[in-house]
């Protein structure tokens, strides 16, 4: 900035003894020099969470903090909870629209507008956490995603992870394929498809209302992420069993989403600010979720929550219905083929680097 200020009085100096003759004093007068002003902007985001919810509200409010610091207050982010300004589930439409610059939620929510969205939250026994990181920033996934949102006037980032999940609460146990049958469960996305598939029938709820839902049984059983957010809505007081593997969710993509039209009139290096505040808030919700999940899932084995693995003979069925799900969505566009195909390549290298390193990792650690 120093140099930039130096550069510029030097050239107005030159121009002022070329035109008017000006003398030595007039040249160390700066006062004379105007500074031009820089534009700032101020833009709304809204979130499908409550208020500083753990993780998930609070990255929405870490981001918009972070902007701010780093574009020294050019670029001023309000956020607001879900239900605020739109409902939980508008905020694609609402920063589609423009009534809102920036959206934080998750893409799953959004199948409705495109099915591709469901590939760029978490697709069933696929990818991990750090694999998923790796595919949208390294290969080429995000360019994918842009794809897929470009009709919508939308711009996607990835704004963080949760890291594997559980598999949810249900009022009751899961000791075969039977038990599935009849059962109605909050899950969203492909998951939720494969469930249907089995029997089951799935509802969206935004995690505001699963609580109650399953407190007053209308429904049965809700996936929602992980100890650290499970436990902050108290759902182990609605609901006895705790079931594990995530099969439906081996991790989750947060996405933070900005309006086309708002981010092209950002210059360049305002753009900038925002994609590494991105990518730094990305980095942080993992770690977020990965030190307090270990942490809340003592504390809920505490208060005597039911743990309980789902039986081979489900996973089994789940994995089989799944392939089947994915390869009907992905049959349904040229875009969602080549995602898919994406996704499965890397899937399949990465398998073999984490089949000697992390995998042997666990088990040897365990």
């Amino acid at each position: 900035m120093k140099r930039r200020q130096n550069l510029t009085f030097a050239a107005v100096m030159t121009a002022c003894f070329a035109l008017f003759g000006c003398n030595e004093e007039s040249a160390n007068n700066t006062d004379s020099v105007a500074t031009p002003k820089q534009q700032t902007f101020n833009w709304k985001m809204v979130t499908a969470w409550p208020k500083n919810y753990p993780a998930l509200g609070t990255s929405a409010e870490r981001v918009a903090e972070r902007i701010n610091s780093m574009s020294d207050g050019r670029l001023t982010i309000k956020v607001y909870a879900g239900g605020e300004l739109v409902p939980p589930l508008e905020v694609f439409d609402a920063v589609s629209r423009g009534t809102a610059q920036m959206g934080h939620g998750a893409a799953y929510y959004w199948k409705g507008k495109t099915d591709t969205a469901q590939f760029f939250t978490s697709v069933p026994f696929g990818l991990s956490a750090i694999e998923m990181n790796a595919w949208l920033h390294k290969g080429g996934g995000l360019q994918l995603w842009q794809e897929a949102y470009a009709p919508f006037g939308v711009k996607p980032f990835a704004i963080g992870n949760s890291g594997m999940q559980m598999g949810g609460w249900f009022n009751k146990e899961i000791h075969g394929l039977d038990d599935l049958k009849g059962l109605k469960i909050r899950m969203p996305g492909l998951g939720g498809e494969v469930l249907n598939r089995l029997g089951a029938t799935t509802v969206n709820l935004p995690g505001s209302e699963v609580f109650t839902a399953l407190q007053t049984n209308a429904i049965d059983a809700s996936d929602w992420v992980s100890p650290y957010n499970d436990l902050a809505f108290g759902l182990h007081k609605a609901a006895k069993y705790y079931y594990y593997p995530g099969w439906q969710e081996p991790q989750a993509v947060l996405e933070l989403i900005i309006n086309q039209a708002a981010w092209d009139s950002l210059p360049a290096d305002l753009q900038a600010i925002v994609t590494e505040a991105i990518r730094a808030g990305n980095a942080d919700m993992l770690d977020d979720f990965t030190w307090n999940n270990a942490r809340a899932l003592s504390e809920l084995k505490q208060a005597d929550v039911q743990l309980r693995r789902f039986p081979d003979e489900v996973l089994q069925a789940m994995k089989q219905e799944s392939a089947l799900v994915l390869n009907d969505l992905a049959s349904k566009s040229d875009l969602n083929q080549r995602i898919w195909d994406s996704m499965q390549a890397f899937q399949q290298q990465v398998t073999q680097m984490h089949k000697i390193s992390e995998k042997e990792l666990y088990n040897w650690r365990d």
